[in-house]
């Protein structure tokens, strides 16, 4: 094995028995081996997947429930076999799956910790030294010389949490073990998790959350029923399982296979090796995009700051199946009505788009979103509220969606989703979504003080005192 790879996983499969009652178990027990599976149907909770995860990358896995996430990582964490396959692991591993699997309910906590570290791969030793750092992070206080059978939920999971993540481990796996503990306790969790990928670990991360996989992951791959169908940067994956989450039920195999069709190749060109071809596309476009006014193709307006690129265009633009609704022309203007997409922070500016509904919808409303280059999703708006949305729009009909903005946003390339919401079966439901429908570029402003992706219009001051009034 390859010294800069931390996990290979080459024809991976697993397989379940799945009784339709109880005492076919017996059955099977007490059956010649050739009539063994009559008493069985056999469920496939993963089928062939082939998987190179490197040293020191972070690797976001996405899919719907019951898509083989966590059988994957359990196999990989070596606490399920494999039907078929093989796994290769490079390097000790720390997982957060069951936290607490391993702790004894008539321990104290301290005993928890010794025992816990043990089964993680301390010696009592190492378990030791690190025993005060590991009580601050879970944060439990007189708790800890208590048996864990007095603890609250939270605090069970806590520690098992602060144990787990002390390890030091080669290799972090993170299966939706961040919905733990209150906010103050979930940053901690982040910072040390960010930590340990800063020190060079690989870390597997599970969660259904778009903006934790884009924020955190250098790549990401999409799981459904038990196939890897979709590998790339976090942004084209999560797309792609948006579009899953959406997708009307008659039209999820046409879906499948077209996700499949597009697949990444996991071995991507070097300079860029966390983005689709589509991304790069658009750093490339982006690039090459001259910002002052007397470049090819701008339009300039001298009563108003912000003009129009011809070439700015997305090339990673994603619908998802509509119903009876179609958006169309998505673009920004400034408030005077004149089509822009290079902006100047600080104005204020208008993002339009129509919806054309060829099927009459009931309990209509639209909303956007913009969102950076990888992916991240910075904020959006809606046109109202459930309770407030347009009644009836007739088949034939056209529903024009303005949001007004102020952009804050610092230099770079952003990108815009549409969305339309209208009432199905009793249900609210996105009938028409564009993901990346337009983008836009914020100018450079080298007098800018605000640090980050949004100015929040703060004023600061900084004044020369005297030190020894200070330390009087």
């Amino acid at each position: 094995m390859s010294s800069e790879v931390a996990i290979r996983v080459e024809r991976l499969s697993k397989s379940f028995p799945v009784y339709d009652k109880p005492m076919h178990r017996l059955y099977q027990m007490f059956s010649p081996r050739s009539a063994k599976q009559r008493w069985y149907r056999e469920f496939r909770a993963l089928r062939d997947i082939d998987l190179t995860i490197g040293k020191g990358e972070t690797l976001g896995i996405v899919g719907r429930n019951g898509s083989g996430k966590s059988t994957l990582l359990q196999i990989i964490c070596g606490t399920l076999e494999p039907s078929a396959g093989s796994v290769q692991v490079n390097g000790r591993i720390a997982a957060l799956l069951e936290l607490g699997a391993g702790f004894n309910p008539e321990f104290t906590g301290r005993e928890n910790v010794l025992l816990y570290g043990t089964v993680l791969g301390l010696t009592r030793q190492q378990v030791e030294q690190r025993f005060d750092e590991i009580a601050a992070f879970a944060d439990i206080g007189d708790f800890m010389d208590q048996p864990v059978k007095c603890y609250s939920s939270g605090m069970y999971v806590r520690l098992a949490f602060a144990v787990a993540i002390n390890v030091t481990p080669d290799i972090l796996v993170v299966d939706e073990a961040l919905s733990v503990g209150d906010e103050a306790f979930q940053r901690k969790c982040f910072a040390r998790i960010n930590r340990i990928r800063d020190e060079g670990a690989t870390v597997l991360f599970v969660s259904h959350s778009a903006g934790i996989v884009t924020q955190l992951c250098d790549r990401a791959v999409l799981l459904d029923r038990g196939e890897l169908l979709s590998s790339g940067s976090p942004k084209f994956v999560v797309s792609r399982y948006h579009k899953m989450l959406y997708v009307p039920v008659d039209r999820a195999d046409a879906v499948r296979e077209a996700i499949r069709a597009e697949r990444e190749d996991v071995q991507q060109p070097a300079e860029m090796p966390d983005m689709s071809e589509a991304d790069r596309q658009d750093v490339h476009l982006v690039a090459s995009v001259a910002i002052e006014r007397s470049s090819p193709g701008a339009v300039a307006d001298s009563d108003a700051r912000g003009w129009f690129d011809e070439g700015l265009v997305p090339k990673s633009t994603m619908r998802y199946d509509t119903r009876g609704a179609r958006i169309a022309m998505p673009h920004i203007e400034t408030p005077q009505g004149r089509k822009v997409n290079v902006l100047h922070a600080g104005d204020d500016y208008v993002y339009v788009y129509r919806v054309e509904f060829s099927e009459t919808a009931a309990s209509v409303r639209c909303g956007m979103l913009i969102k950076t280059l990888t992916g991240l999703e910075l904020g959006g708006g809606a046109t109202s509220l459930p309770q407030d949305s347009i009644p009836l729009v007739e088949a034939g009909q056209a529903v024009e969606a303005r949001f007004r903005f102020r952009c804050l946003l610092d230099a770079g390339t952003y990108f815009l989703n549409a969305g339309v919401l209208a009432r199905v079966a009793e249900e609210e439901t996105y009938v028409d979504r564009l993901i990346d429908a337009a983008m836009f570029r914020v100018m450079p402003q080298p007098e800018r003080l605000a640090t980050g992706f949004v100015d929040f219009c703060m004023t600061s001051e900084a004044a020369v005192v005297d030190f020894c009034k200070v330390q009087a």
